[in-house]
């Protein structure tokens, strides 16, 4: 039976999800490595907000401080993951020698990356669930005030903002096969320290500022804290899930031109292949 032209995209983005799942089933002892870190990680941040009374001297409310980074943490885990599954993905197609079938494959490059994104979402979403579930199992979370269905809503706007950051880091691969990679990271690191994940950016030198405020995360993670630790509403939050959703609409179009330029431009110099 001939598949509609729709069905053939569906199933063609599915079998990216399947292939990378697989992939991981490949490397499961490094994935373990990596959940474990991630786990570890997350429970030395939350254990600095549960010592700082003891630290400080000072009466404190640790376990707004523990709750506090520990949705920075969660939140930082899951974003991080996404952009580097997606900023990543031509440097693992070089790792696993499959960038010439893949990109010569009869699929539209939008397929391709709509199966991409589909996977760093999920993938991301395991992580946080382990790594929250892993700090709910060593620390009492009280999360009677939180308002879940805003922070849930936040959480997709801000998905939305970082697939089409992630398109755009995922051209560096491309055109400079020896340091993409390391632009990727570097641009990571720059969002880490300028987007308030375990501090307020109210905090950062008055320079660095204007550099939380173009980061998507420092929203997303502003209207998560909004939502669980006070309880705010849908409606009070709408302001942080237009400027992510706008941020989206402008960075993933974006993004694939930019991607489907790269890739013309690749092939055309002789990048495409090289690792070096």
């Amino acid at each position: 039976m001939t598949l509609n032209p729709i069905a053939h995209e569906v199933r063609a983005s599915y079998a990216f999800v399947e292939r990378n799942f697989n992939l991981i089933k490949r490397y499961r002892w490094w994935e373990a490595v990596w959940i474990m870190y991630g786990i570890a990680n997350a429970l030395a941040v939350t254990y600095i907000g549960a010592g700082m009374g003891a630290l400080t001297g000072q009466v404190l409310d640790t376990s707004f401080l523990v709750l506090y980074l520990l949705i920075g943490t969660v939140v930082w885990r899951y974003l991080s993951i996404m952009f580097d599954s997606i900023g990543e993905m031509i440097m693992w197609e070089r790792w696993e020698g499959t960038i010439e079938y893949t990109m010569m494959a009869p699929v539209h490059r939008l397929t391709h990356l709509v199966g991409q994104t589909l996977f760093s979402i999920l993938y991301g979403l395991f992580h946080a669930a382990l790594i929250l579930l892993a700090v709910a199992f060593f620390f009492h979370i009280d999360l009677s005030q939180a308002n879940f269905g805003a922070a849930l809503v936040v959480l997709m706007a801000g998905s939305i903002s970082f697939i089409g950051v992630g398109i755009i880091a995922a051209v560096l691969p491309m055109l400079y096969p020896e340091r993409g990679a390391q632009m990727i990271n570097f641009a990571q690191a720059l969002f880490l320290l300028a987007s308030g994940i375990y501090y307020p950016v109210s905090v950062l030198p008055a320079w660095l500022q204007p550099i939380s405020a173009l980061s998507p995360a420092t929203y997303a993670l502003e209207g998560i804290r909004a939502a669980l630790l006070q309880g705010a509403s849908l409606a009070s939050l709408l302001p942080t899930v237009g400027v992510l959703t706008l941020t989206g609409l402008i960075t993933i179009p974006l993004g694939v031109v930019v991607f489907n330029w790269g890739e013309r431009y690749a092939k055309r110099t002789g990048k495409l292949k090289r690792n070096g």
